[in-house]
């Protein structure tokens, strides 16, 4: 093990990827992919009940792979950043690649 990569770091990645072992997360990212949704659009395009997208999306929040912002009494979600963006197209490159 090189100096750079500690235990922690391991254990952390190993986290990280435990939020992505679930379809119904990766499907959330996937509708967040071109941009900001809220609560109610995100149940809708994937057929969820709200507090199943919220509850998943507390995860999500909690691993910061995604931000909200709240304007007025509705909350949207976004991608938090390019590397989510990045993850998603590499494990879809890679399935893609498998078959």
């Amino acid at each position: 093990m090189s100096k750079e990569v500690t235990v922690e770091n391991i254990t952390d990645v190993a986290e990280l990827f435990k939020v992505f072992g679930d379809s119904t997360r990766i499907r959330i990212l996937l509708a967040l992919k071109n941009g900001e949704l809220c609560v109610m659009d995100i149940s809708e395009k994937l057929e969820m009940s709200i507090s199943g997208v919220s509850h998943q999306l507390a995860i999500l929040r909690r691993a910061d792979l995604v931000r909200n912002r709240k304007e007025g009494k509705t909350v949207y979600y976004s991608i938090a950043d390019d590397h989510v963006h990045t993850m998603l197209a590499q494990g879809l490159e890679h399935i893609k690649e498998e078959k």
